[in-house]
């Protein structure tokens, strides 16, 4: 039998992207604690599922969505505004308003740059940047009614790019600078969008990176492929320890969007475990030259 939510948020709707494992499981799964109806954004209906059957008080929906596909964007959110009342005023129709939006789905391309094929690049940057864009546009006309909240996931290398990570690096600078002119923008409408910076934490997302990475390698020239081989694979082993060692987890992440999504005066960034904080800070305090020096120690 399912509990009784908290009170005060039963009439907001929130729909969150990539909920089907990792960050947005959890935070699928802490916002429906904390009251609201969920709308778990995922691409398979078994996961779905998996996700509705874990929820706390049944408040969960499943929503069949490929945010690197315009027309499942466009049925997503055709079912949302179905489910969502129009404005505020509309309420009373028993429908909640669509209050907010979390902007995490998204893939990690890790391989030096010189051996990224153009299709891996356009791809990486699809799901991360055009799709959370196309799916913002889609959900902005009731987000704009309700007077709403965007959250966009993001990373600690959208502060600091690392070697090894510039495909990734591309989207997440990318998806800043759309949560920048996004915020500045729809400020006068009363809509307020934060940035959710994650660092080192172990993910799926991970687990995925590696047989990637092995994929661009075997198809890249092995005269250019020798060059990074070593340096790369060194890389590789040090970033998936650093992720699975990481004391940040994905409850830290989800709360700090459930922070961004109730807080009458939320932050424009969340920097969510000490690696994240410390790379902005290096980012803002050192010169280039200096913080070339200091990521070739980290990455030697």
């Amino acid at each position: 039998m399912h509990s009784t939510p908290s009170p005060g948020r039963r009439d907001r709707a929130v729909v969150v992207t990539g909920a089907s494992t990792g960050l947005g499981r959890e935070t699928a799964l802490l916002l429906e604690r904390r009251g609201f109806l969920v709308h778990a954004g995922v691409r398979d209906e078994r996961d779905g599922e998996a996700v509705a059957a874990a929820a706390a008080h049944g408040r969960v929906r499943p929503l069949l969505l490929d945010i690197a596909s315009p027309e499942s964007i466009r049925e997503a959110a055709a079912q949302v505004q179905a489910e969502t009342a129009e404005s505020a005023d509309s309420g009373a129709s028993g429908r909640p308003v669509l209050w907010g939006l979390v902007n995490n789905a998204g893939i990690c391309v890790s391989a030096p740059l010189e051996c990224v094929p153009a299709d891996e690049l356009r791809r990486q940057l699809d799901v991360n940047v055009i799709g959370s864009v196309e799916v913002t546009q889609a959900m902005l006309p009731r987000l704009r009614a309700a007077r709403g909240r965007v959250v966009n996931i993001t990373s600690g290398v959208g502060s600091l790019a690392f070697p090894y990570l510039g495909a990734y690096a591309c989207a997440q600078f990318a998806k800043e600078a759309f949560s920048d002119a996004l915020r500045r923008e729809l400020l006068p409408h009363g809509v307020r969008v934060s940035v959710v910076q994650p660092g080192a934490i172990a993910t799926p997302i991970w687990d995925k990176v590696d047989d990637g990475a092995a994929r661009i390698l075997q198809h890249t020239p092995a005269s250019v492929a020798d060059v990074y081989r070593a340096a790369f694979t060194r890389f590789a082993r040090a970033n998936a320890a650093t992720a699975h060692s990481s004391r940040t987890t994905p409850r830290q992440v989800a709360a700090a969007v459930a922070h961004a999504l109730s807080s009458d005066r939320p932050r424009i960034r969340y920097r969510v475990g000490r690696d994240a904080r410390t790379a902005a800070a290096l980012a803002r305090a050192l010169p280039a030259s200096a913080l070339d020096r200091v990521i070739a120690k980290l990455t030697a």
